[in-house]
């Protein structure tokens, strides 16, 4: 070759261009679609971090669940025979009901054995960490024990379908603060108590009409001033508060 310079020229320019197309064919190759497998493994990815990092649905207290308890569901026909010795192994009288508006301390009485038995199991189930007070009649009462999260009929289906047969024997009346069971109306000539719902009466004269309707087991002892709040919150259809009242109830001894 006459010119040397122009080989070299001609070397250079030769091997700029292959490094040029292997460095484009690399970059296509790297953006090319996913194949099906690949997909799915970056699928599969995400759902694992929407699951980790997402806001879940229902709040985080309503995943506490039932404990293992081999007598549940309790049955009509056991529910006395089975409270009754719960109420011997499980002494407790005092439980702390826990909202963002303050705490109520309410006493059980020991002279309506079934109630306060199966209130304090229903506390030692955490059955309460999914309920709200759902109910507030400003100078009636406030009512607490449900809610519409998926949790509560889950865990009363767990716990059992019965009613608590009353204890107006006891005597207790419906005065400012008794705490008291609520009751399904309907072929309830007994007037037998639901176990889940209860009601703190807010009427400073109390409402001398339900006694002996519904059965009172208990009195709040501090913090009737937090169930005046309560009852003062803006409500909608069925008294049911717009926003969400929830609750935590512990047992203080």
């Amino acid at each position: 070759m006459k010119n040397p310079l122009a080989f070299v020229y001609l070397f250079l320019i030769l091997f700029f261009a292959s490094c040029e197309d292997k460095e484009s064919s690399s970059k296509n190759t790297s953006e090319k679609p996913l194949d099906k497998e690949e997909v799915t493994q970056k699928t599969s990815k995400l759902d694992s971090l929407r699951a980790k990092y997402s806001k879940t649905e229902e709040p985080s207290y309503q995943s506490d669940s039932i404990k293992s308890n081999e007598e549940f569901p309790i049955a009509q026909e056991e529910l006395i025979p089975f409270l009754t010795q719960y109420g011997k192994e499980n002494p407790e009288t005092r439980v702390r009901i826990i909202t963002s508006f303050g705490n109520i301390e309410v006493e059980l009485f020991r002279d309506t054995p079934l109630h306060r038995a199966n209130f304090i199991m229903l506390v030692k189930e955490n059955y309460f960490n999914s309920t709200f007070f759902h109910r507030v009649a400003p100078g009636f009462v406030i009512q607490g024990g449900n809610s519409d999260n998926t949790a509560t009929p889950r865990k009363r289906s767990q716990i059992g379908d019965y009613l608590i047969p009353n204890e107006f024997e006891a005597g207790h009346k419906h005065t400012y603060g008794a705490f008291s069971a609520a009751k399904y109306s309907e072929q309830n000539v007994s007037k037998a108590s639901s176990p889940f719902e209860f009601f703190i009466v807010i009427k400073e004269n109390g409402t001398p009409h339900l006694n002996n309707d519904h059965t009172v087991f208990g009195r709040v002892t501090k913090g009737m001033d937090v169930a005046e709040k309560i009852v003062l919150v803006e409500t909608g259809q069925s008294e049911w508060p717009i926003d969400n009242v929830e609750m935590d109830v512990e047992i203080i001894d």
